[in-house]
């Protein structure tokens, strides 16, 4: 049985940084990265859907350790897929990773982690990071739609999109409002007859130009290092400012996305109808729209939104609660996630399962009662990566501190006390998996933050002794 330091849980966005992270601060310490699939990229190597892209400006979803060098803001899939492998090829971490190794278990006991991967075959860790993201790569989440089995047409989900699915000159329906379905449907519209995409309730949107003119003119401007520091600076410095305006005069920026669509679309009665949710901004993720591509072709005809709900399918499409039909040769079901904490991994101590929905988030990074277990989950107002980094730079700030004190377990200990769900957002895909994930306290280090610019002023300087019981190396 093979034996390491610290064990990383997947090898995508989250676990390359983790494992960079690890070598700069611990050259000496052995670890792996076990992962489940075959290659590297997590999320940007599974999801393949047309026009899979970021929501988040690459500047700030880059490793501040490895800037963003290409031209575009809002990157596809493929190019945050290579940015993710060759980061990995350069610092030397491609050596570490164990592909096809799917955690299942993690029991500890006896000062160590024993890992137990879908094989039988098992590994043990002083230390475990899981930074496989927060949703199960098993499939998205499928609502049982009335009539379904009678459709004779093609049902696809985004998360596992055929790569043999021909949609020229097909009739699409895509289900849904969020990011995804904003993404796939003017991706489609040019190539397919016509993409509809029904909602039940509208989303708000906001476009952004597909590259950033500001970050071309520093480039030009300063040294490649300054210039990046600078970019992802001044997009940090909108993307908070923006979400706290949200939060604090929701209808003055309700009314700049109004403005923004009309102006998109060019028919506010349309927007109004289609494009007016009846929640604040940041309620639920605001969806971005690189260059308004959405609004263009809706404005072309070759695309339109229908609010209603689904009766249930017909052999022929999908009949609304308004009695409409919707004639269709594919539906993409762009229905959410199926959230999971931890990777999915069922967790244990000394054999009794731990059941994550009763502990509390420590920092936003360990559990309450969980010895020498970290996670890494991001913002939910701004891009992934700024608060894996941060995350990142915690977890090794924490095994230094142990190192020099010849500590071998820390186990953060919660003075009791939980309020708020860990992921506060209204959206269905969240609201469904509540009571899954970890809980926030009622003060600090048990709350967490949706505020970029405070926790990167605290969470380099946070105590890492603070809640947390140690022992010593035996």
């Amino acid at each position: 049985m093979s034996h390491y330091d610290v064990l990383i849980i997947g090898a995508g966005l989250s676990g390359i940084g983790a494992a960079w992270r690890l070598q700069e601060a611990f050259p000496a310490k052995t670890y792996a990265i076990l992962e489940a699939r075959d290659t590297i990229g997590g999320t940007w190597d599974l999801f393949r859907y047309p026009g899979v892209r970021s929501d988040s400006d690459m500047f700030t979803l880059s490793y501040p350790f490895r800037p963003w060098t290409g031209t575009q803001s809002l990157a596809s899939g493929d190019k945050i897929r290579q940015y993710i492998q060759d980061t990995a090829d350069e610092g030397g971490i491609t050596a570490h990773i164990r592909f096809g190794s799917r955690v299942v278990a993690a029991d500890w006991s006896a000062g160590r982690w024993t890992v137990r991967l879908s094989d039988g075959k098992t590994l043990t860790c002083g230390f475990l990071y899981a930074c496989a993201g927060y949703y199960s790569y098993e499939g998205g989440y499928q609502p049982d739609f009335p009539g379904l089995p009678d459709f004779t047409g093609r049902l696809v989900h985004p998360q596992s999109w055929p790569a043999d699915l021909d949609y020229a000159g097909k009739r699409v329906v895509v289900i849904g409002s969020g990011a995804t379905a904003v993404t796939l449907v003017p991706a489609m519209a040019p190539t397919a007859a016509h993409v509809t995409m029904v909602q039940r309730s509208p989303s708000y949107l906001t476009a952004l130009p597909p590259r950033d003119v500001v970050a071309a003119a520093l480039r030009r401007a300063l040294p490649p290092r300054a210039a990046s520091v600078a970019t992802r600076a001044k997009n940090v410095l909108l993307t908070q400012g923006f979400y706290q305006l949200a939060r604090r005069r929701p209808e003055r920026v309700r009314k700049v996305l109004r403005t923004m669509a009309v102006r998109g679309i060019g028919d506010a009665d349309y927007v109004d109808e289609h494009f007016k949710p009846t929640y604040d901004p940041w309620d639920q993720r605001l969806c971005v729209i690189p260059g308004g591509d959405l609004w263009a072709e809706i404005r072309s005809g070759r695309a339109s939104v229908v609010t209603d709900h689904i009766r249930r399918f017909v052999p022929g499409g999908i009949v609304l609660r308004s009695g409409r039909l919707l004639e269709a040769d594919i539906v993409v079901s762009a229905t959410g996630l199926s959230l999971v904490p931890i990777g999915g991994v069922q967790v244990s101590i000394d054999g009794e399962p731990v059941t994550i929905g009763r502990r509390a988030a420590y920092r936003g990074i360990m559990l309450s009662g969980v010895p020498n277990l970290a996670y890494c989950i991001g913002y939910v107002n701004a891009s992934w990566t700024l608060r894996a980094d941060l995350s990142h730079r915690y977890v090794m700030r924490l095994l230094r501190h142990m190192d020099r004190h010849h500590l071998a377990v820390a186990t953060p200990t919660s003075p009791g006390g939980t309020g708020r769900p860990l992921l506060d957002l209204s959206s269905g895909y969240v609201q469904r998996a509540l009571d899954l994930f970890p809980r926030q306290g009622d003060k600090a280090p048990w709350i967490v933050r949706q505020n970029y610019l405070r926790d990167l002023i605290t969470t380099p300087r946070a105590d890492v002794t603070r809640d947390m019981t140690f022992e010593e190396a035996r």
